[in-house]
């Protein structure tokens, strides 16, 4: 018997280890990003404000995570990477279209505030969150909105403590004088 036939064997079972070995890691991704992905689009969507944007952001999240995905699954706070992700991407994509935004002469018509319920009441907050600054946008979805800790968002953001409470305490502010005193 000569050594390539000894060997052929040899790769066969390596090369089905290292497909099985793929198909794990790919079944635990899935499982993550349908454990996270809805989330994720909700967050993009308060970001951006456009269902479609909010999807491709939260593929291109995910698309980013699978390319490290053998790095990143075991040590790491895979919900809180994913949202950094996100938010990367998000500022990402608010600089690439800053200088493309729509200026009109008149604000359109405002709801009737008082026939307000919840559907006015959420897309009054939608409008009033698209004012803000998209790192202000972002401290008060994370804060609010996905309800994390003020350490988290810090950690996320990549910003000190401080620096997160003080712009959740602006942006509040903020979005107080945007909505008025009839919300």
């Amino acid at each position: 018997m000569t050594d390539a036939h000894v060997r052929a064997p040899a790769l066969a079972r390596w090369g089905a280890a290292r497909r099985r070995a793929k198909a794990a890691r790919d079944e635990e991704f899935t499982a993550f990003v349908e454990s996270v992905s809805t989330g994720l689009r909700r967050s993009a969507y308060l970001m951006c404000r456009d269902w479609h944007l909010a999807q491709d952001l939260t593929q291109q999240t995910l698309a980013k995570m699978y390319s490290v995905w053998g790095r990143i699954r075991t040590g790491t706070n895979l919900e809180a990477y994913s949202r950094r992700v996100l938010m990367n991407a998000v500022f990402d994509h608010h600089r690439r279209r800053s200088g493309s935004e729509v200026v009109l002469a008149e604000l359109p018509d405002r709801p009737d505030r008082a026939a307000a319920g919840a559907p006015e009441l959420r897309l009054a907050l939608t409008d009033a969150l698209a004012q803000l600054s998209v790192e202000d946008r972002a401290v008060l979805v994370l804060r609010h909105a996905e309800d994390q800790s003020v350490e988290a968002v810090a950690k996320i953001l990549g910003l000190s403590v401080s620096a997160v409470k003080m712009r959740n305490a602006r942006a509040l502010s903020r979005l107080r004088e945007l909505l008025g005193e009839d919300w």
